[in-house]
């Protein structure tokens, strides 16, 4: 199974200027699109079943799974609408597993929605779980915080500490994630790999000179950990700031 997970910053521009025909060649099963930005729904990839999640506020937010097969079944959000009016979660289930598409909320500046996040966290380690009691679970998307140290430009660490994203508590709750039986899918193959990121700030030739974070995630059940084959940042693909990422995974 192949599984591709990006942050848009905006899917009708991606479509616009044919960022998705890069996926292509990589004949991905399901295609998990985070910050889609619109309440709009068109046919983005061809010959691919899509699920949409719209915030409620237009050019926010959203999220997007694509896929080649029908899913078993397709639920949005977590049933609680101060958590899902902002189209930030979905999760659909497979024949050998379940997929978490998630756009994880920011701070902000000054940490304004520190506490919302904190609450989302905790009640998304409580989805894994529980979805977890059934089946496998492989969760993605963007989770608005760097995990590591090598996962930051090391000219970028003196942003980190009590600033948005990067609070020492929501890089925490991504160890709680892998404390609760969840493997991080890139760090399981290359533990020790600088240089690795996956989202670039749109000033000063970042992106250019990568100079960037790893904000994009697979978190994949531990149970299923060993089938992992390959986790791929696909820096070369333009098109947002974040760039696809992509799971091989033998199930």
């Amino acid at each position: 199974m192949r599984i591709v997970s990006w942050n848009l910053n905006g899917v009708a521009s991606c479509v616009n200027n044919r960022s998705f025909d890069a996926l292509y060649p990589l004949k991905p099963d399901v295609v998990c699109c985070q910050e889609i930005r619109t309440q709009q729904e068109f046919v983005v990839m061809n010959d691919y079943h899509h699920y949409w999640f719209h915030s409620n506020q237009g050019g926010y937010s959203g999220t997007l799974i694509m896929t080649k097969q029908e899913p078993i079944s397709v639920s949005y959000g977590f049933g609680d609408d101060l958590f899902d009016c902002e189209g930030r979660l979905i999760t659909i289930e497979m024949e050998s597993c379940y997929i978490v598409n998630t756009y994880t909320p920011r701070s902000e500046e000054n940490l304004r929605r520190h506490q919302f996040r904190m609450e989302w966290d905790k009640r998304y380690l409580d989805h894994l779980i529980e979805l977890s009691y059934e089946k496998p679970v492989i969760a993605c998307g963007d989770f608005n915080a760097a995990r590591l140290d090598i996962d930051i430009y090391p000219e970028n660490t003196r942003m980190v500490f009590n600033r948005k994203g990067y609070a020492t508590e929501e890089v925490a709750n991504l160890e709680k994630l892998i404390d609760n039986g969840f493997v991080d899918a890139f760090r399981e193959l290359y533990p020790d790999t600088i240089g690795s990121y996956t989202w670039w700030a749109n000033r000063r030739n970042k992106r250019s000179e990568d100079r960037g974070w790893r904000l994009d995630y697979f978190f994949v059940s531990d149970e299923i950990a060993g089938n992992i084959l390959d986790v791929i940042h696909h820096s070369e693909i333009q098109g947002s700031d974040h760039c696809p990422i992509e799971l091989v995974i033998d199930l």
